[in-house]
């Protein structure tokens, strides 16, 4: 095994360790918590040493970087799109994307509904939710989602299929928790108002820094860059 193998191989060992012991702290099953990688700033070398070690989630924030390494990259992998999406990307992203994370308006929803039934797709999204209100962050206000919560219902060509939301940066992940709490209730509110027409299924919520809470707080999807990525360069920014 090369040494970059070597590193990605330990690094993955002890992310898969962690959500392991977070998923018993909380009485699941670690299987139930899909760890998507995000492969933002990993050249391409290291994307390929995660997919032969069996990592077949990778999440891009770029549309256009997903759509090109797409191309690159295809069976086993499942593409997840957890950037900003704007409305002028929809068309190349819904054929490769098998999870939006980051749907954050009713107009990028309408958006993605009309381009679905032209192509033929039914894509799945999570909406994006500001649980904390920061002004830095997109995603819908809680109040807003759970105002206009009936307009979930009508879409016919894509799937609401969860939430996602992003923690405020701190230093101790224990910070995070109240965000992933409330991510948690909203889920639950919007589903009892919704019913059976919106699956709701999916949590996605927990980076590198604080993904063990979010698992504690019912994250199903944890999006994991920097710590599978330890060791290999100095460069590029924590996920």
């Amino acid at each position: 095994m090369s040494n970059l193998q070597s590193i990605l191989a330990a690094n993955l060992a002890s992310v898969r360790d962690r959500i392991a012991a977070a998923a018993e702290r909380s009485n699941r099953d670690p299987d139930d918590i899909v760890l998507v990688a995000v492969t933002k700033y990993a050249e391409l070398d290291w994307v390929r040493g995660l997919i032969d070690l069996g990592v077949t989630q990778l999440g891009e924030s770029r549309p256009q970087q997903l759509v090109s390494r797409s191309e690159l990259f295809s069976e086993p992998v499942t593409w997840h799109l957890i950037g900003h999406l704007q409305r002028n990307k929809v068309r190349p992203v819904l054929p490769v994307a098998a999870l939006i994370h980051s749907v954050d308006s009713f107009r990028l929803l309408d958006r993605i509904e009309s381009i679905a039934e032209e192509l033929g797709v039914s894509p799945r999204v999570l909406l994006e939710v500001n649980v904390t209100g920061e002004e830095s962050k997109n995603g819908f206000a809680p109040p807003e989602l759970l105002q206009q919560a009936e307009r979930l219902s009508g879409y016919r060509h894509l799937i609401v299929d969860g939430l996602m939301t992003m923690a405020p940066r701190v230093d101790d992940p224990e910070q995070a928790r109240p965000a992933f709490v409330a991510l948690r209730e909203l889920r639950e509110t919007l589903a009892a108002v919704t019913g059976d027409n919106v699956p709701l299924g999916e949590l996605s919520m927990g980076m590198s820094g604080d993904f063990d809470v979010a698992i504690e707080e019912g994250a199903t999807l944890v999006r994991i860059g920097s710590r599978l990525f330890d060791g290999l360069s100095d460069d590029g920014a924590r996920t």
